[in-house]
């Protein structure tokens, strides 16, 4: 016969096996942790874990982190005694030195662009001067042309203007022939 749980017992034991999960998902924290190489503190375990921080200083679990803090402490002091670890002078001494080539390089970006820019400015003068050369020899053939049809017209208008006062000259011959005609005439 099944025993009727009443509804604190059934409370009891989903806070009990909630609480259970809890310490797991904060033991296997610590130790994902302890193997990523971490820095594992109360509340780098507690945010990871997505945990209150009271839980992880109970008894137990406060154990278990202090052993993996003690651990690794002990990693990073035999890799420092090994030489293996790099200490604040030297990283400091490495970011200098990174800012130092990082500035190099941006000094040497702005001195290619001016290059680049002088460059492509005298491509485009170059480009429009040999245009502008073009459309001068364009304009000079083009005034050469208009010149010679100047000089054609200039000498078509002379001969005509000689051509008018020969015809007016042979204009005022006729006229005084006809008057003396008419006074021959009359008389």
């Amino acid at each position: 016969m099944t025993a009727v749980r009443s509804r604190g017992d059934i409370l009891r034991q989903a806070r009990r096996r909630d609480s259970q999960q809890k310490r797991a998902k904060v033991l296997a924290t610590v130790d994902s942790m302890a193997a990523n190489g971490q820095e594992i503190t109360m509340l780098g375990v507690a945010r990871a874990a997505g945990v209150s921080n009271w839980l992880v200083y109970q008894p137990e679990l406060k154990e278990h982190i202090d052993k993996a803090r003690k651990g690794q402490e002990f990693k990073n002091a035999r890799a420092k005694a090994g030489g293996r670890a790099t200490s604040a002078a030297s990283l400091a001494v490495d970011l200098e030195l990174a800012r130092a080539e990082m500035r190099n390089l941006r000094e040497e970006r702005d001195k290619l662009k001016d290059v680049v820019r002088r460059n492509l400015g005298r491509q485009l003068e170059q480009a429009g001067s040999n245009d502008a050369a073009a459309r001068v020899q364009e304009l000079l053939a083009a005034n050469q042309q208009l010149e010679k049809r100047l000089s054609a017209a200039l000498t078509e208008l002379q001969e005509a203007r000689e051509k008018l006062e020969m015809t007016e000259l042979d204009l005022d011959g006729a006229r005084a022939g006809i008057a003396q005609m008419m006074r021959e005439q009359s008389t």
